[in-house]
């Protein structure tokens, strides 16, 4: 009654998002010492390490905000 269906070979989904300035969720163990140190500064304490990060590792980007940028206003 029916034709067998034909087998599609499924696509791979893209590893990375074509979004300029995209975050990746990542998972990372670091000291208690430094997590405490950014997040008493309150929110933002995420972009906060990210920006740190950024400045260590020598890239910058149209993205990037300064520490005395990042108050609650701007916690996403």
């Amino acid at each position: 009654m029916f034709k067998p269906a034909a087998p599609k070979a499924p696509t791979p989904a893209d590893k990375r998002p074509n979004v300029p300035g995209a975050k990746e969720l990542v998972s990372l163990r670091i000291d208690r010492s430094v997590l405490d140190h950014f997040q008493s500064g309150g929110p933002g304490w995420q972009d906060r390490i990210n920006n740190a990060l950024r400045q260590a590792a020598g890239v910058g980007g149209d993205d990037a905000v300064t520490p005395d940028e990042l108050n609650s206003s701007n916690d996403g």
